[in-house]
């Protein structure tokens, strides 16, 4: 079994506006997933540096983030970030172009952790209805590809508001959605933002939306969860 998240740090900005690191990774420790993808894990101007220290991380958690060797400072791509288990051992990763109104992309990463290989896509999809839907079927393809090689799992903030339409109805013509819950905004949930999807050799045998008082505070999102097994 293991257990996968999704989380949108905000750039480490709470809802207090305060910037504060080692909040997002209580939230981290707190969920205690193998893997977790991360959204706005950078700043938004200037270097593009990580929202959280390498050495923070280092020191106060079991997580190390996947290197994609594109910028010295930020710890993803486009805000895109993948964390995993010291224990990973990381076969392969790779960033996407993917098509794009404003700054977007999404990530790959592809490890073994407890014996299992596995592919996890990373993504935060555009505010536009239309260009998610191009991003969804560039990633779908991408995705499709790698999944004959190892089960796959995709994980992000897809910005789809709409209940099964859009992006989502592209995703599920591929992948099998998690049910996972609202998770934005994390003071009152309205909105199911914060997806988990899987390959078939995957099944869910729980999900949810990790609202603790500490995930409330963190971030303008809830981190969502799923707990997989290999079929």
């Amino acid at each position: 079994m293991l257990k996968v998240a999704s989380y949108n740090i905000h750039k480490g900005i709470g809802t207090d506006r305060r910037r504060n690191p080692g909040r997002i990774i209580d939230v981290l420790n707190e969920i205690d997933a193998d893997i977790v993808a991360l959204q706005e894990a950078d700043r938004r101007f200037g270097a593009r540096a990580a929202a959280i220290p390498e050495k923070l991380l280092e020191m106060h958690s079991d997580y190390s983030a996947i290197p994609l060797d594109v910028q010295t400072d930020s710890m993803g791509w486009h805000g895109n970030a993948i964390l995993v288990r010291n224990s990973a051992k990381v076969i392969a990763h790779d960033i996407m172009h993917i098509p794009c109104l404003e700054p977007r992309g999404a990530i790959m990463a592809h490890f073994e952790l407890a014996g299992q290989q596995l592919a996890v896509f990373g993504m935060h999809l555009d505010l536009s209805g239309l260009w998610r839907r191009r991003q969804a079927a560039a990633i779908i393809k991408l995705a499709q590809e790698k999944e004959r090689e190892v089960p796959v799992v995709l994980m992000g903030d897809l910005n789809e508001w709409s209940a099964a339409g859009g992006c989502l109805k592209d995703f599920g013509k591929a992948f099998e959605m998690v049910e996972c819950g609202r998770s934005f905004h994390s003071r009152s949930p309205i909105a199911t933002l914060d997806r988990i999807m899987h390959s078939s050799n995957f099944h869910c045998a729980d999900a949810g939306v990790h609202d603790s008082a500490a995930a409330r505070k963190a971030s303008d999102h809830l981190p969502v969860w799923a707990d997989l097994d290999c079929r």
